[in-house]
């Protein structure tokens, strides 16, 4: 697949379910109405989705929510789609998690053949883990990770940066992740969906973390990429990597190759983006994939040069309306 713009799409993120067991706060509301369940596509539509792609050229696949390992049988999905990595169709099948299920899946995921997680941690402050989370418990992701590591997964911790909360963490949590032996990304908020706070409180520039890192690291440049937005560089003294996503202060538009397809089946061609692409009615349409194909065709030639947004003092009201736990974290 090639967009409009020359770019070749071989990145897939799917959010199979808009429910979490945390209420971050600058990801939902804490009083979060959920879509119903008979909205949300099936395990098997799922999988037929993800197939179909990967029939198109996708040789990356994300699993994300809300939470994906809240989600009934979720195993099920995910050794189903195992098999394109034992064809060599696929070459990485991956998910992004809060940490909370990973004690129970951790060992089956590696059975299915996942080899890498994200796994969202902003604090190591027992208190305000659960002030950013509502509803979290840092201990219970800690031993997430412990039971992840041990599986033999390799993790990635993703930290998104606010200004009063944990700016005061940022070194803190580089040395924990390279004594963990852990990679760490640093996020810039993002302005999407209805929350409970002012975003532009809390946004911090990565440029301020980066100066930050810089009082006690040397920052070598690094061409490593995982396939996805990060910027890498590496610490000379330690050879620790550290990634930054800052979709505020330096998209990373020119090289998206990236879409993604919520658990309602709305294909998103930029996460920055209103336009959308119906796949649920197109999957239903047939069994034979034709529409669905058809449907995934005309909305590539679609996908925009890029996003534009903007967290800004003067406007108070999200860039998106829709949440990142429905569009896919």
């Amino acid at each position: 697949m090639i967009d409009p713009f020359g770019r070749h799409i071989s990145y897939l993120r799917v959010s199979v379910t808009d429910r979490c067991d945390f209420r971050c706060v600058y990801c939902m509301a804490e009083d979060m109405t959920f879509l119903p369940k008979s909205d949300v596509l099936s395990l098997e539509e799922l999988d037929r989705l993800c197939t179909a792609f990967i029939g198109k050229g996708v040789r990356k696949l994300r699993l994300t929510g809300g939470e994906p390992l809240v989600r009934r049988d979720i195993m099920t999905l995910i050794r189903s789609l195992g098999r394109h990595l034992r064809t060599g169709a696929l070459d990485e099948l991956t998910l992004t998690t809060n940490g909370s299920q990973l004690a129970k899946y951790a060992g089956d995921l590696v059975e299915a053949g996942v080899k890498r997680i994200n796994v969202s941690v902003d604090t190591l402050d027992p208190e305000k883990f659960t002030r950013i989370t509502r509803w979290g418990k840092l201990a219970q992701v800690q031993e997430g990770l412990r039971a992840a590591r041990d599986a033999g997964l390799q993790i990635k911790i993703n930290t998104v940066a606010l200004r009063g909360v944990n700016d005061d963490e940022v070194l803190d949590l580089i040395g924990w992740a390279g004594r963990e032996g852990f990679d760490l990304t640093f996020i810039e908020t993002m302005p999407l969906g209805e929350v409970d706070v002012a975003r532009v409180d809390n946004y911090l520039p990565l440029s301020l973390v980066k100066a930050q890192i810089g009082q006690r690291h040397t920052m070598l440049e690094s061409s490593h990429t995982t396939g996805g937005p990060a910027r890498y560089v590496t610490l000379a003294e330690t050879g620790q990597r550290v990634g930054f996503i800052t979709p505020l202060t330096h998209n990373f538009c020119e090289s998206c190759n990236r879409v993604r397809v919520t658990c309602t089946g709305m294909l998103y061609m930029c996460l920055g983006q209103e336009d959308s692409a119906d796949l649920r009615t197109a999957l239903r349409a047939d069994t034979d994939d034709t529409a669905l194909n058809d449907a995934i065709d005309e909305a590539i030639g679609r996908k925009p040069k890029g996003h534009d947004f903007v967290i800004d003092r003067r406007r108070q009201t999200p860039a998106l309306s829709r949440h990142m736990s429905v569009t896919g974290g």
